[in-house]
Protein backbone atom coordinates (compact mmCIF):
# COMPACT_ATOMS: atom_id res chain seq x y z
CA UNK A 1 0.00 0.00 0.00
CA UNK A 2 1.33 3.43 -1.07
CA UNK A 3 1.34 5.91 1.97
CA UNK A 4 0.23 8.97 1.28
CA UNK A 5 1.46 12.24 2.74
CA UNK A 6 0.85 15.94 2.51
CA UNK A 7 4.16 17.29 0.88
CA UNK A 8 7.33 15.16 -0.11
CA UNK A 9 10.61 17.16 -0.09
CA UNK A 10 13.46 15.60 -2.40
CA UNK A 11 16.77 16.61 -0.45
CA UNK A 12 18.26 18.16 3.08
CA UNK A 13 20.32 20.59 2.02
CA UNK A 14 20.07 24.54 1.68
CA UNK A 15 16.71 24.84 0.00
CA UNK A 16 15.37 21.21 1.27
CA UNK A 17 15.67 22.08 5.01
CA UNK A 18 13.62 24.92 3.93
CA UNK A 19 11.01 23.44 2.26
CA UNK A 20 10.81 21.06 5.27
CA UNK A 21 10.63 23.85 7.89
CA UNK A 22 7.68 26.12 5.98
CA UNK A 23 5.53 22.69 5.22
CA UNK A 24 5.72 21.35 8.37
CA UNK A 25 5.08 24.60 10.41
CA UNK A 26 2.53 25.26 8.13
CA UNK A 27 1.04 21.52 9.40
CA UNK A 28 1.52 19.64 5.91
CA UNK A 29 2.63 15.98 7.67
CA UNK A 30 5.85 15.98 5.23
CA UNK A 31 7.90 13.06 3.98
CA UNK A 32 11.47 14.60 3.52
CA UNK A 33 13.61 12.44 1.35
CA UNK A 34 17.44 11.90 1.43
CA UNK A 35 19.87 10.16 -0.81
CA UNK A 36 22.68 9.66 1.72
CA UNK A 37 23.28 8.74 5.41
CA UNK A 38 21.65 10.34 8.21
CA UNK A 39 24.04 12.98 10.00
CA UNK A 40 22.57 14.21 13.35
CA UNK A 41 23.65 17.51 14.56
CA UNK A 42 26.63 17.71 17.11
CA UNK A 43 26.48 13.65 17.26
CA UNK A 44 27.96 13.30 13.82
CA UNK A 45 30.52 15.50 13.64
CA UNK A 46 33.86 13.40 14.13
CA UNK A 47 36.60 15.82 13.00
CA UNK A 48 34.96 19.08 14.60
CA UNK A 49 37.02 19.23 17.67
CA UNK A 50 40.09 17.45 16.31
CA UNK A 51 43.76 19.51 16.13
CA UNK A 52 45.86 18.89 13.43
CA UNK A 53 48.10 16.76 15.35
CA UNK A 54 45.06 14.61 16.22
CA UNK A 55 44.98 13.63 12.62
CA UNK A 56 47.95 10.79 11.27
CA UNK A 57 48.69 12.71 8.19
CA UNK A 58 48.31 16.20 10.08
CA UNK A 59 45.08 16.88 7.73
CA UNK A 60 46.36 16.20 4.55
CA UNK A 61 44.91 14.08 1.94
CA UNK A 62 46.68 10.30 1.71
CA UNK A 63 47.70 8.70 -1.70
CA UNK A 64 44.44 6.50 -1.04
CA UNK A 65 42.04 8.86 -0.26
CA UNK A 66 43.20 11.08 -3.21
CA UNK A 67 42.55 7.96 -5.37
CA UNK A 68 38.38 7.66 -4.08
CA UNK A 69 38.00 11.41 -4.68
CA UNK A 70 40.28 12.05 -7.64
CA UNK A 71 37.99 14.82 -9.69
CA UNK A 72 37.09 16.33 -5.97
CA UNK A 73 40.62 16.59 -4.94
CA UNK A 74 41.57 18.14 -8.25
CA UNK A 75 40.17 21.09 -7.37
CA UNK A 76 42.62 21.99 -4.10
CA UNK A 77 40.81 23.12 -1.43
CA UNK A 78 37.82 20.40 -0.91
CA UNK A 79 38.89 17.10 0.50
CA UNK A 80 41.41 16.55 3.53
CA UNK A 81 41.18 14.42 6.39
CA UNK A 82 39.28 17.03 8.24
CA UNK A 83 35.87 16.74 5.81
CA UNK A 84 36.89 13.68 3.86
CA UNK A 85 33.76 12.37 4.83
CA UNK A 86 31.30 14.85 3.44
CA UNK A 87 32.12 14.25 -0.01
CA UNK A 88 31.46 11.01 -1.98
CA UNK A 89 33.41 8.41 -3.41
CA UNK A 90 33.82 9.25 -7.09
CA UNK A 91 34.32 5.68 -8.16
CA UNK A 92 31.10 4.80 -6.69
CA UNK A 93 28.99 7.48 -8.46
CA UNK A 94 30.74 8.07 -11.52
CA UNK A 95 30.19 11.02 -13.75
CA UNK A 96 31.66 11.77 -17.92
CA UNK A 97 32.95 15.17 -18.79
CA UNK A 98 32.99 15.98 -22.52
CA UNK A 99 34.87 19.46 -20.79
CA UNK A 100 35.85 19.34 -17.83
CA UNK A 101 33.46 19.92 -14.75
CA UNK A 102 34.19 19.73 -11.02
CA UNK A 103 31.13 18.38 -9.46
CA UNK A 104 31.29 17.91 -5.51
CA UNK A 105 29.08 16.35 -4.19
CA UNK A 106 28.19 15.56 0.07
CA UNK A 107 25.43 12.75 -0.02
CA UNK A 108 24.16 12.80 3.70
CA UNK A 109 21.53 14.72 5.63
CA UNK A 110 22.57 17.98 5.98
CA UNK A 111 24.50 18.03 2.43
CA UNK A 112 25.97 20.77 1.49
CA UNK A 113 24.57 23.00 3.97
CA UNK A 114 27.26 21.44 6.26
CA UNK A 115 30.13 22.48 3.81
CA UNK A 116 29.12 25.89 2.56
CA UNK A 117 30.93 28.85 2.45
CA UNK A 118 27.75 30.90 3.88
CA UNK A 119 28.32 34.13 2.26
CA UNK A 120 24.62 35.41 2.34
CA UNK A 121 24.38 38.15 -0.63
CA UNK A 122 20.96 39.27 -2.34
CA UNK A 123 20.31 39.55 -5.56
CA UNK A 124 19.19 43.06 -7.12
CA UNK A 125 17.35 43.90 -9.76
CA UNK A 126 20.44 44.93 -11.78
CA UNK A 127 20.39 41.21 -11.82
CA UNK A 128 17.01 40.47 -12.64
CA UNK A 129 16.38 42.88 -15.58
CA UNK A 130 20.15 42.29 -17.25
CA UNK A 131 19.35 39.29 -19.29
CA UNK A 132 15.79 41.16 -20.39
CA UNK A 133 18.34 44.57 -21.33
CA UNK A 134 20.82 42.38 -22.97
CA UNK A 135 18.85 39.83 -24.82
CA UNK A 136 20.34 36.98 -23.26
CA UNK A 137 18.61 33.75 -22.37
CA UNK A 138 15.32 34.83 -21.32
CA UNK A 139 13.79 37.43 -18.74
CA UNK A 140 13.38 36.46 -15.03
CA UNK A 141 10.01 36.29 -14.23
CA UNK A 142 10.55 38.08 -11.02
CA UNK A 143 11.55 41.48 -9.91
CA UNK A 144 13.38 42.26 -6.52
CA UNK A 145 10.18 43.80 -5.07
CA UNK A 146 9.17 39.80 -5.30
CA UNK A 147 11.69 38.08 -3.07
CA UNK A 148 12.70 41.03 -0.70
CA UNK A 149 10.59 40.25 2.00
CA UNK A 150 11.67 36.63 1.76
CA UNK A 151 15.30 37.25 1.67
CA UNK A 152 14.64 39.18 5.24
CA UNK A 153 12.18 36.14 6.54
CA UNK A 154 15.50 34.23 6.09
CA UNK A 155 17.98 36.36 7.48
CA UNK A 156 16.07 36.97 10.47
CA UNK A 157 16.08 32.95 11.20
CA UNK A 158 19.48 32.12 10.22
CA UNK A 159 21.17 34.67 11.48
CA UNK A 160 23.09 36.64 9.04
CA UNK A 161 26.20 39.45 10.11
CA UNK A 162 27.20 41.99 8.25
CA UNK A 163 26.78 45.86 7.15
CA UNK A 164 24.65 47.55 5.39
CA UNK A 165 25.95 49.95 2.77
CA UNK A 166 23.19 51.28 1.11
CA UNK A 167 24.07 50.03 -2.27
CA UNK A 168 21.13 49.32 -4.79
CA UNK A 169 23.15 46.46 -6.83
CA UNK A 170 23.48 44.63 -3.25
CA UNK A 171 21.05 45.97 -1.43
CA UNK A 172 21.07 45.87 2.37
CA UNK A 173 19.57 43.10 4.56
CA UNK A 174 18.88 42.22 7.99
CA UNK A 175 22.22 41.74 9.43
CA UNK A 176 23.82 40.70 13.26
CA UNK A 177 26.92 42.60 14.97
CA UNK A 178 28.99 42.07 11.73
CA UNK A 179 32.40 40.87 12.28
CA UNK A 180 35.90 42.82 12.45
CA UNK A 181 38.27 43.85 10.02
CA UNK A 182 41.53 43.59 10.89
CA UNK A 183 44.09 46.52 10.77
CA UNK A 184 45.27 45.95 7.51
CA UNK A 185 42.13 45.02 6.48
CA UNK A 186 40.98 48.51 7.46
CA UNK A 187 43.74 50.38 5.65
CA UNK A 188 42.84 48.74 2.73
CA UNK A 189 38.95 49.50 3.31
CA UNK A 190 40.50 53.54 3.75
CA UNK A 191 42.80 53.79 0.75
CA UNK A 192 39.75 52.56 -1.55
CA UNK A 193 37.20 54.75 0.38
CA UNK A 194 40.18 57.63 -0.59
CA UNK A 195 41.04 56.64 -4.18
CA UNK A 196 37.78 55.28 -4.93
CA UNK A 197 34.28 56.87 -5.70
CA UNK A 198 32.53 53.81 -6.90
CA UNK A 199 34.09 51.18 -5.03
CA UNK A 200 33.28 49.89 -1.16
CA UNK A 201 35.17 47.27 1.37
CA UNK A 202 33.27 45.96 3.59
CA UNK A 203 32.98 42.48 5.86
CA UNK A 204 31.66 40.04 3.95
CA UNK A 205 28.14 39.16 5.29
CA UNK A 206 28.30 35.49 6.55
CA UNK A 207 25.47 32.89 8.09
CA UNK A 208 27.32 32.84 11.24
CA UNK A 209 25.35 33.50 13.97
CA UNK A 210 26.69 36.52 16.24
CA UNK A 211 24.95 39.48 18.81
CA UNK A 212 22.12 38.77 20.66
CA UNK A 213 20.36 36.64 17.93
CA UNK A 214 18.14 34.27 19.69
CA UNK A 215 17.83 30.84 18.39
CA UNK A 216 17.19 27.53 20.50
CA UNK A 217 19.51 24.85 20.70
CA UNK A 218 22.39 27.40 18.70
CA UNK A 219 25.34 29.42 20.50
CA UNK A 220 27.05 32.26 18.85
CA UNK A 221 29.87 32.01 16.62
CA UNK A 222 33.51 31.41 18.66
CA UNK A 223 35.70 32.28 15.61
CA UNK A 224 37.39 28.52 15.75
CA UNK A 225 37.34 28.68 11.34
CA UNK A 226 36.48 24.84 11.20
CA UNK A 227 32.89 25.30 9.70
CA UNK A 228 33.15 22.90 7.23
CA UNK A 229 33.35 19.91 9.83
CA UNK A 230 30.07 20.66 11.29
CA UNK A 231 29.78 22.84 13.92
CA UNK A 232 28.51 21.87 17.49
CA UNK A 233 27.65 24.89 18.92
CA UNK A 234 25.84 25.74 15.89
CA UNK A 235 27.48 28.75 15.23
CA UNK A 236 26.88 28.96 11.62
CA UNK A 237 23.40 28.30 9.57
CA UNK A 238 23.12 24.41 8.40
CA UNK A 239 19.74 22.46 7.85
CA UNK A 240 21.16 19.79 10.71
CA UNK A 241 21.04 22.86 12.70
CA UNK A 242 18.48 25.04 12.25
CA UNK A 243 15.76 23.97 9.42
CA UNK A 244 15.55 20.29 9.69
CA UNK A 245 15.23 20.66 13.78
CA UNK A 246 12.22 23.39 13.16
CA UNK A 247 10.80 20.59 11.12
CA UNK A 248 11.00 17.90 13.36
CA UNK A 249 9.78 20.06 16.22
CA UNK A 250 6.22 20.27 14.62
CA UNK A 251 5.61 16.75 14.68
CA UNK A 252 5.06 16.64 11.25
CA UNK A 253 8.01 15.49 9.68
CA UNK A 254 9.41 12.26 8.84
CA UNK A 255 12.88 11.93 6.97
CA UNK A 256 13.74 8.95 5.44
CA UNK A 257 17.35 8.56 4.86
CA UNK A 258 19.31 6.28 2.29
CA UNK A 259 16.21 6.62 -0.36
CA UNK A 260 17.50 7.69 -4.05
CA UNK A 261 14.50 8.90 -6.28
CA UNK A 262 14.49 7.78 -9.31
CA UNK A 263 11.14 9.41 -10.92
CA UNK A 264 8.02 11.84 -9.70
CA UNK A 265 4.89 10.16 -10.75
CA UNK A 266 2.47 11.40 -13.78
CA UNK A 267 -1.08 10.98 -13.94
CA UNK A 268 -1.80 12.00 -17.29
CA UNK A 269 -5.97 12.72 -15.96
CA UNK A 270 -4.83 14.66 -12.75
CA UNK A 271 -2.27 17.00 -14.92
CA UNK A 272 -0.68 16.41 -11.28
CA UNK A 273 2.19 14.56 -9.47
CA UNK A 274 1.21 12.29 -7.08
CA UNK A 275 3.87 10.95 -6.12
CA UNK A 276 7.77 9.98 -6.30
CA UNK A 277 9.80 6.24 -6.96
CA UNK A 278 12.67 5.78 -4.79
CA UNK A 279 14.96 3.30 -4.48
CA UNK A 280 16.82 2.22 -0.79
CA UNK A 281 20.15 2.72 -1.51
CA UNK A 282 20.84 0.05 0.84
CA UNK A 283 18.47 -2.80 0.21
CA UNK A 284 18.28 -1.53 -3.66
CA UNK A 285 14.18 -2.19 -2.82
CA UNK A 286 12.08 0.16 -5.03
CA UNK A 287 9.09 2.14 -2.96
CA UNK A 288 6.41 4.18 -3.94
CA UNK A 289 5.47 7.34 -1.66
CA UNK A 290 2.51 9.51 -2.79
CA UNK A 291 1.87 13.12 -1.80
CA UNK A 292 -0.06 16.27 -2.65
CA UNK A 293 2.42 18.40 -3.31
CA UNK A 294 6.50 17.61 -4.37
CA UNK A 295 9.13 20.22 -3.60
CA UNK A 296 12.56 19.12 -5.80
CA UNK A 297 15.25 20.24 -3.80
CA UNK A 298 18.15 17.56 -4.73
CA UNK A 299 20.61 20.34 -5.64
CA UNK A 300 21.11 21.29 -8.92
CA UNK A 301 22.14 18.32 -11.39
CA UNK A 302 20.45 15.55 -9.07
CA UNK A 303 16.69 17.63 -9.20
CA UNK A 304 17.94 17.95 -13.34
CA UNK A 305 18.60 13.91 -13.31
CA UNK A 306 15.37 13.32 -11.74
CA UNK A 307 13.54 15.45 -14.11
CA UNK A 308 14.94 14.24 -16.67
CA UNK A 309 14.25 10.64 -15.79
CA UNK A 310 10.47 11.24 -15.00
CA UNK A 311 9.36 10.30 -18.25
CA UNK A 312 5.76 9.48 -19.91
CA UNK A 313 3.27 9.75 -22.61
CA UNK A 314 2.82 13.31 -21.37
CA UNK A 315 6.46 14.34 -20.84
CA UNK A 316 9.08 11.60 -23.49
CA UNK A 317 12.01 14.02 -22.53
CA UNK A 318 11.35 14.67 -19.19
CA UNK A 319 8.93 16.05 -16.68
CA UNK A 320 7.48 19.39 -17.59
CA UNK A 321 10.04 19.64 -20.87
CA UNK A 322 7.57 20.84 -23.48
CA UNK A 323 10.41 23.12 -23.97
CA UNK A 324 13.24 21.12 -24.39
CA UNK A 325 15.68 23.59 -21.83
CA UNK A 326 15.87 21.28 -19.38
CA UNK A 327 18.95 20.12 -18.91
CA UNK A 328 20.54 23.43 -20.43
CA UNK A 329 22.01 26.68 -19.43
CA UNK A 330 24.16 25.33 -17.15
CA UNK A 331 26.33 27.89 -14.77
CA UNK A 332 28.68 28.72 -12.36
CA UNK A 333 30.92 31.29 -10.87
CA UNK A 334 34.11 31.66 -11.85
CA UNK A 335 37.13 32.47 -9.76
CA UNK A 336 40.33 31.80 -8.95
CA UNK A 337 41.61 35.27 -10.18
CA UNK A 338 43.16 38.34 -8.27
CA UNK A 339 46.18 39.65 -6.54
CA UNK A 340 48.36 39.12 -3.37
CA UNK A 341 50.55 41.15 -1.80
CA UNK A 342 52.88 42.21 1.25
CA UNK A 343 52.15 44.95 3.61
CA UNK A 344 55.07 46.87 5.26
CA UNK A 345 53.33 48.24 8.68
CA UNK A 346 51.49 47.54 11.79
CA UNK A 347 54.71 45.19 13.41
CA UNK A 348 53.35 45.27 16.23
CA UNK A 349 49.23 45.08 15.80
CA UNK A 350 48.10 41.17 15.69
CA UNK A 351 44.56 39.86 15.82
CA UNK A 352 42.61 37.40 17.87
CA UNK A 353 40.82 34.22 17.05
CA UNK A 354 39.91 32.78 13.84
CA UNK A 355 37.65 34.45 11.89
CA UNK A 356 35.63 32.41 9.75
CA UNK A 357 34.80 35.26 7.25
CA UNK A 358 36.44 37.58 4.51
CA UNK A 359 36.46 41.22 3.26
CA UNK A 360 34.23 41.68 0.16
CA UNK A 361 34.19 44.43 -1.95
CA UNK A 362 31.01 44.38 -4.39
CA UNK A 363 30.59 44.69 -8.44
CA UNK A 364 31.47 48.05 -9.63
CA UNK A 365 31.32 47.17 -13.15
CA UNK A 366 28.96 47.82 -15.72
CA UNK A 367 26.68 49.85 -13.19
CA UNK A 368 25.52 52.03 -15.69
CA UNK A 369 23.77 51.49 -18.85
CA UNK A 370 25.73 52.84 -21.20
CA UNK A 371 26.87 49.85 -23.66
CA UNK A 372 30.05 51.49 -25.03
CA UNK A 373 31.77 51.45 -21.93
CA UNK A 374 31.55 47.49 -21.75
CA UNK A 375 34.16 45.73 -22.39
CA UNK A 376 32.57 42.93 -21.01
CA UNK A 377 28.52 41.93 -19.93
CA UNK A 378 27.86 41.65 -15.95
CA UNK A 379 30.17 41.82 -13.86
CA UNK A 380 32.40 40.36 -10.69
CA UNK A 381 33.21 41.21 -6.85
CA UNK A 382 36.22 40.52 -4.82
CA UNK A 383 36.59 38.73 -1.40
CA UNK A 384 40.03 38.45 0.07
CA UNK A 385 41.48 38.89 3.84
CA UNK A 386 44.86 40.11 5.41
CA UNK A 387 47.05 38.07 7.68
CA UNK A 388 50.33 37.77 9.35
CA UNK A 389 52.71 34.88 8.02
CA UNK A 390 52.35 31.83 10.44
CA UNK A 391 54.97 29.83 12.36
CA UNK A 392 54.99 27.40 9.05
CA UNK A 393 57.26 29.36 7.48
CA UNK A 394 60.14 27.60 9.95
CA UNK A 395 59.44 24.34 8.59
CA UNK A 396 59.23 25.06 4.54
CA UNK A 397 62.96 26.80 5.62
CA UNK A 398 64.03 24.04 7.63
CA UNK A 399 65.20 25.99 10.70
CA UNK A 400 65.44 24.27 13.90
CA UNK A 401 66.39 24.76 17.40
CA UNK A 402 66.66 28.26 19.17
CA UNK A 403 66.28 29.79 15.06
CA UNK A 404 62.80 27.58 15.32
CA UNK A 405 61.47 28.54 18.10
CA UNK A 406 62.28 32.60 17.46
CA UNK A 407 60.24 31.99 13.91
CA UNK A 408 57.65 30.28 16.14
CA UNK A 409 57.42 33.21 18.36
CA UNK A 410 57.66 35.95 15.72
CA UNK A 411 54.57 36.71 13.36
CA UNK A 412 55.86 36.96 10.07
CA UNK A 413 55.17 40.56 7.88
CA UNK A 414 51.63 41.29 7.14
CA UNK A 415 50.19 39.42 4.03
CA UNK A 416 46.70 40.30 1.94
CA UNK A 417 45.37 38.82 -1.08
CA UNK A 418 41.68 38.92 -2.93
CA UNK A 419 40.19 37.12 -5.35
CA UNK A 420 37.71 37.90 -8.11
CA UNK A 421 33.99 36.17 -8.74
CA UNK A 422 32.49 36.60 -11.73
CA UNK A 423 29.27 36.00 -13.22
CA UNK A 424 28.66 33.64 -15.89
CA UNK A 425 26.08 34.03 -18.71
CA UNK A 426 23.40 31.46 -19.44
CA UNK A 427 24.96 30.07 -22.64
CA UNK A 428 22.34 27.20 -24.34
CA UNK A 429 25.30 25.23 -25.18
CA UNK A 430 26.29 24.52 -21.50
CA UNK A 431 24.62 21.42 -20.87
CA UNK A 432 23.82 18.42 -18.72
CA UNK A 433 23.17 15.59 -19.80
CA UNK A 434 22.11 11.60 -18.86
CA UNK A 435 24.05 8.02 -20.45
CA UNK A 436 21.57 5.39 -20.41
CA UNK A 437 24.68 3.14 -21.46
CA UNK A 438 26.15 3.70 -18.45
CA UNK A 439 24.85 3.19 -15.42
CA UNK A 440 25.54 3.28 -11.80
CA UNK A 441 25.28 0.87 -8.90
CA UNK A 442 21.32 1.47 -8.73
CA UNK A 443 20.40 1.24 -12.45
CA UNK A 444 20.04 5.00 -13.03
CA UNK A 445 21.57 6.49 -15.12
CA UNK A 446 25.05 8.48 -15.22
CA UNK A 447 25.43 12.43 -15.75
CA UNK A 448 27.49 13.79 -18.45
CA UNK A 449 28.66 17.38 -18.62
CA UNK A 450 29.45 19.77 -21.58
CA UNK A 451 30.32 23.52 -20.43
CA UNK A 452 33.14 26.02 -20.47
CA UNK A 453 33.38 29.29 -19.60
CA UNK A 454 33.26 31.30 -23.08
CA UNK A 455 34.67 34.59 -24.02
CA UNK A 456 33.00 37.10 -21.83
CA UNK A 457 33.83 34.97 -18.99
CA UNK A 458 37.80 35.47 -20.07
CA UNK A 459 37.41 39.08 -20.74
CA UNK A 460 35.95 39.38 -17.27
CA UNK A 461 38.87 37.87 -15.89
CA UNK A 462 41.36 39.60 -17.66
CA UNK A 463 39.61 42.54 -16.17
CA UNK A 464 39.26 41.00 -12.80
CA UNK A 465 43.41 40.40 -12.39
CA UNK A 466 44.27 44.13 -14.21
CA UNK A 467 41.99 45.84 -11.09
CA UNK A 468 42.97 44.05 -8.28
CA UNK A 469 46.86 44.66 -9.03
CA UNK A 470 45.52 48.18 -9.11
CA UNK A 471 43.64 48.39 -6.25
CA UNK A 472 46.53 46.78 -3.77
CA UNK A 473 49.25 48.94 -5.50
CA UNK A 474 47.27 52.56 -5.26
CA UNK A 475 46.65 51.10 -1.68
CA UNK A 476 50.54 51.14 -0.94
CA UNK A 477 51.04 47.39 -0.54
CA UNK A 478 54.15 46.26 -1.93
CA UNK A 479 55.22 43.09 -3.53
CA UNK A 480 52.03 43.12 -5.92
CA UNK A 481 51.36 39.86 -7.67
CA UNK A 482 48.89 39.07 -9.89
CA UNK A 483 47.61 35.58 -10.80
CA UNK A 484 45.16 33.87 -12.64
CA UNK A 485 44.99 29.96 -12.05
CA UNK A 486 42.98 27.47 -13.43
CA UNK A 487 39.29 27.39 -13.19
CA UNK A 488 36.48 24.93 -14.51
CA UNK A 489 32.46 25.02 -13.98
CA UNK A 490 31.56 23.44 -11.16
CA UNK A 491 34.89 24.76 -9.05
CA UNK A 492 32.68 27.22 -7.35
CA UNK A 493 30.10 24.36 -6.45
CA UNK A 494 27.71 26.96 -7.53
CA UNK A 495 25.78 25.04 -10.51
CA UNK A 496 22.89 26.61 -11.58
CA UNK A 497 20.32 27.31 -14.33
CA UNK A 498 19.27 23.74 -15.57
CA UNK A 499 15.43 24.06 -15.20
CA UNK A 500 15.23 28.05 -15.22
CA UNK A 501 12.13 29.96 -14.31
CA UNK A 502 10.39 32.00 -16.88
CA UNK A 503 6.95 33.47 -18.47
CA UNK A 504 6.21 30.52 -20.80
CA UNK A 505 6.46 26.91 -20.80
CA UNK A 506 7.55 27.17 -24.59
CA UNK A 507 10.88 28.29 -22.91
CA UNK A 508 11.64 27.60 -19.08
CA UNK A 509 10.56 25.05 -16.92
CA UNK A 510 9.24 26.94 -13.96
CA UNK A 511 6.85 29.62 -13.66
CA UNK A 512 7.43 32.94 -11.06
CA UNK A 513 6.34 30.36 -7.83
CA UNK A 514 8.72 28.11 -8.85
CA UNK A 515 6.43 25.60 -10.10
CA UNK A 516 6.58 23.61 -13.05
CA UNK A 517 4.07 25.29 -15.89
CA UNK A 518 2.38 22.20 -17.20
CA UNK A 519 2.49 20.11 -13.55
CA UNK A 520 1.30 22.77 -11.05
CA UNK A 521 2.08 20.58 -7.89
CA UNK A 522 5.87 20.18 -8.47
CA UNK A 523 7.63 22.87 -6.88
CA UNK A 524 11.66 23.36 -7.93
CA UNK A 525 13.49 25.42 -5.53
CA UNK A 526 17.38 24.81 -5.76
CA UNK A 527 19.91 26.20 -8.05
CA UNK A 528 18.33 24.51 -11.28
CA UNK A 529 15.85 27.23 -11.21
CA UNK A 530 18.14 30.33 -11.80
CA UNK A 531 17.58 31.83 -15.08
CA UNK A 532 21.12 33.90 -14.78
CA UNK A 533 23.58 33.83 -11.72
CA UNK A 534 24.39 37.09 -11.00
CA UNK A 535 27.66 37.21 -9.05
CA UNK A 536 27.13 36.85 -5.59
CA UNK A 537 26.95 33.47 -3.64
CA UNK A 538 23.38 32.28 -4.27
CA UNK A 539 22.40 30.26 -1.59
CA UNK A 540 20.71 32.75 0.12
CA UNK A 541 18.57 33.47 -3.27
CA UNK A 542 17.83 29.95 -3.10
CA UNK A 543 16.60 29.96 0.58
CA UNK A 544 14.08 32.52 -0.06
CA UNK A 545 12.74 31.69 -3.19
CA UNK A 546 12.06 28.56 -1.56
CA UNK A 547 10.26 30.23 1.31
CA UNK A 548 8.29 31.92 -1.05
CA UNK A 549 7.32 28.73 -3.15
CA UNK A 550 6.00 26.76 0.26
CA UNK A 551 3.70 30.17 1.18
CA UNK A 552 2.22 29.93 -2.67
CA UNK A 553 1.77 26.40 -2.43
CA UNK A 554 0.00 26.61 1.01
CA UNK A 555 -2.27 28.48 -0.61
CA UNK A 556 -2.49 26.53 -3.74
CA UNK A 557 -2.84 23.16 -2.44
CA UNK A 558 -7.00 23.10 -1.59
CA UNK A 559 -7.49 24.01 -5.30
CA UNK A 560 -5.74 21.20 -6.57
CA UNK A 561 -7.61 18.76 -4.50
CA UNK A 562 -11.28 20.60 -4.09
CA UNK A 563 -10.79 21.09 -0.45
Amino acid sequence: MVKVYDAIVIGTGISGGWAAKELCENGLKTLVLERGRMVEHIKDYPTANLDTWDFKYRTKSSVEDVKKQYKQHRTGFVTNETTKHWFVNDFEHPYDEEKRFDWIRGYHVGGRSITWGRQALRMSDLDFEANKKENIGIDWPIRYKDIEPWYTKVEKFIGVCGENLGLPHLPDGHFTTPMELNCVETEFRNQIKKNYSDRHLTIGRFANKTGHLQHEGRGNCVFRNRCMRGCPIGGYFSSNASTLPAANKTGNMTLRVNSIVCEIVYDESLKLATGVKIIDSITKEKIEFSAKIIFCCASTVATTSILMQSKSERFPDGLGNDSGVLGHNLMDHHFRVGARATYNGFEKKYYKGSRPASFHIPRFRNLKSNPSEQIFLRGYSFQGSASRKDWRSAITELSFGEELKNEIMEPGPWQIGITGFGECLPYHDNKMTLNYNKLDAWGLPTVVFDAEFKENEKLMRTDMQKEAINMLTIAGFSNVIGFDEPCHPGHAIHEMGTARMGDSPKTSILNKYNQIHTVKNVYVTDGSCMTSSGNQNPSLTYMALTARAVNHAIKQIKSYYNG
